[in-house]
């Protein structure tokens, strides 16, 4: 337990506006899908009232950053133009910002036009790319000049390809490869704020999500914050062979583990549950008995 002890207790901070969020004890990312087409919560949130009351909802009971997404990327969805993903999103980010003014915002999407318009007209403090800058050669650039933590996930493919059949020699040893060469990218630039996401069920079969869990702990070698994205997804609902709407308890497991495993920031549609596994792992991973060989 000695190495966990050390990680856990390290100093981790982005900085969200000139306000250092500490990442030592794992942070919620809350998510509010405002999609027509999510595989979990879609049309859950589709007006100004229902919108509201579910934020109130998550930072009351511990969410610490608002993941908002406006572009669904399970597969099969529909594509969206640019300017109906702006559509989606600015009335949504107006209404959060105007009644939330201090809540640490995130936007999920790959396209840097849209990145540019949240950060500058809505005070967004982190961009969360599915495609670390595959799907918009110009998102790099875009993040170095607007100067916001940005989340880099590993995708295999797009949306709409990428669970045809992936395929891995060494899944964490790819996986690790793909970082290590957008790092250093990003980092020319001048972008230092980086979260990395493994990008469970994006690109990957059963097998290959299990072994990024169980291996986690390898992409500390970056020593970079490191988010895991599992709530309610596929790699819980087909081992138990339920739906998502049934796999809470799972993926409270699984976020348990996580947790344990090294992650730093947990993307959940359940906040409540997901602050209850950071208390019981943090007392957990702090737990100390300095007279057991008294």
């Amino acid at each position: 337990m000695q190495a966990k002890d050390t990680f856990f207790s390290r100093k981790l901070t982005i900085n969200c506006g000139g306000e250092l969020l500490d990442l030592s004890i794992p942070k919620i990312m809350g998510i509010l899908n405002i999609t027509p087409d999510s595989f979990f919560d879609g049309e859950r949130y589709s007006t100004k009232e229902k919108i509201l009351f579910q934020v109130n909802k998550m930072i009351n009971v511990g969410c610490d950053i608002l993941d908002i997404g406006a572009y669904s990327s399970r597969p099969g969805a529909q594509n969206i133009s640019i300017s109906e993903e702006l559509n989606r999103l600015c009335p949504v980010l107006e209404t959060i910002r105007t009644e939330f003014p201090d809540i640490i915002l995130s936007v999920d999407t790959f396209r840097s036009e849209v990145a540019k318009k949240v950060v500058e007209d809505f005070n967004v403090n982190i961009i969360n790319d599915i495609s670390a800058g595959e799907l918009d050669n110009n998102m790099f650039e875009t993040i170095a000049k607007l100067n916001v933590p940005y989340i880099l996930m590993h995708m295999k493919g797009s949306p709409d390809n990428m669970q045809g059949n992936p395929k891995y020699n060494n899944v964490i040893k790819e996986v690790i490869d793909y970082f290590a060469v957008k790092i250093k990218k990003l980092k020319l630039l001048g972008v230092n704020d980086l979260i990395i996401d493994p990008g469970f069920g994006f690109g990957k079969t059963l097998e290959h999500n299990y072994q990024l869990l169980k291996y986690l702990d390898d992409f500390r070698i970056f020593e970079l914050p490191i988010l895991v994205g599992i709530s309610r997804k596929s790699m819980i609902n087909k081992l138990l062979e339920i739906s998502p709407e049934e796999a809470l308890n799972g993926t409270s497991v699984l976020n348990t583990l996580s947790i344990v495993n090294g992650a730093n920031i947990l993307r959940v549609h359940d906040v409540k549950e997901a602050s209850e596994s950071i208390k019981l792992c943090t007392k957990f991973l702090n737990a100390k008995l300095d007279n057991w060989h008294d």
